[in-house]
């Protein structure tokens, strides 16, 4: 979300529209947390994607099928896949699993189970759909989060209930040690995005009011609610301080617009470890400073900063990613 002094618009205020989740948001037991992830967020395909866009789907099985004994690259969510997997030996439990799903047929898909073996990713379930969406399989395999760099694949998962963000390029590599910190945005991540439709239609000035009135009353839950719940229960295996997971809020929001998301964590039951109130700073800084594995936000441009620091998914939910319709 993201937030600028302008005047309020004129007239009365557009009316809110309440979007309902398929997956009920109320917090369950979590035995396993679950992550799919598609082929080409964890692995580099450019090379052979180009294949396929330049001479057609046979040379590209002809390709694949030729290079499937070469180990592919590690693409962009590579680190963070390696981090989530790596929680299990920490924990000394098989508490997290990261499923494949991939447009692949299983014959071209080899290439990439055999990068699996290469880098001792312990993967072993997976979809290849052979040429279609494999968004349907997220919900059979129980996913808490899909990772994808297609787009419409993500806004499938998201209208089905299933956080999902659409992994973006970055340089940045993901480090093999330490914690694995993920941070969030709020509005329209986390929380819904029934705030931000008041900016957006009234102004800041409008906005502000209508959060103080509002302190009282708990936001309803965003996309990444259930998983960000679901990390806190991995959380709690372990001491206070002493959890290999961190999680951190980054938003634009300040005082006095703050209140309403401190109460509605405290509402839901959920513990955040540090929160970032900007008030409409730039938070590629502040990412790096926190030292963040992974970032999700629902804007395009803090997308396009943050990922120069961090690794970056963006969660094309809410009113922010409304596709404009032109009046003819």
């Amino acid at each position: 979300m993201h937030y600028t002094e302008r005047p309020a618009a004129s007239g009365r205020q557009a009316p809110i529209i309440q979007r309902k989740h398929k997956r009920p948001m109320t917090q369950t037991t979590v035995e396993k947390l679950v992550i799919a992830i598609s082929s080409r967020a964890l692995f580099d395909l450019s090379e052979s994607h180009k294949v396929y866009e330049e001479q057609g789907l046979e040379a590209y099985q002809q390709y694949q099928i030729a290079h499937e004994d070469e180990p592919l690259a590690p693409g962009d969510a590579f680190g963070l896949v390696n981090k989530l997997l790596n929680l299990n030996k920490l924990i000394k439990a098989s508490r997290v699993e990261v499923i494949l799903l991939s447009r692949n047929s299983a014959d071209t898909g080899l290439r990439v189970f055999n990068s699996i073996s290469h880098y001792g990713l312990n993967i072993t379930r997976a979809a290849f759909c052979g040429g279609d969406s494999p968004y349907r399989y997220i919900s059979a395999f129980n996913c808490h989060l899909f990772l994808s760099t297609d787009g419409g694949d993500v806004r499938l998962a998201l209208e089905h209930g299933v956080a999902a963000a659409t992994i973006l390029p970055s340089k940045v590599s993901s480090k093999q040690e330490g914690q694995l910190r993920f941070a969030f945005d709020g509005d329209a991540v986390l929380f819904s995005d029934e705030a931000e439709q008041i900016y957006k239609a009234s102004g800041l000035e409008a906005f502000t009011a209508s959060e103080r009135l509002a302190a009282n009353q708990p936001l309803s839950g965003g996309p990444f609610k259930h998983f960000l719940a679901a990390l806190q229960q991995l959380q709690m295996e372990f001491p206070p301080g002493e959890a290999p997971i961190r999680t951190c809020l980054v938003t634009a929001r300040s005082a006095p617009t703050h209140e309403r998301v401190v109460k509605t964590l405290r509402a839901w039951n959920i513990r955040i470890d540090e929160s970032l109130f900007l008030g409409g700073m730039e938070k590629g800084d502040f990412l790096r400073a926190y030292d963040a594995d992974v970032f999700f936000d629902d804007q395009e441009a803090h997308c396009e900063s943050a990922r120069n620091h961090v690794a970056t998914g963006h969660v094309p939910s809410g009113v922010a990613n409304h596709k404009k319709v032109s009046k003819d």
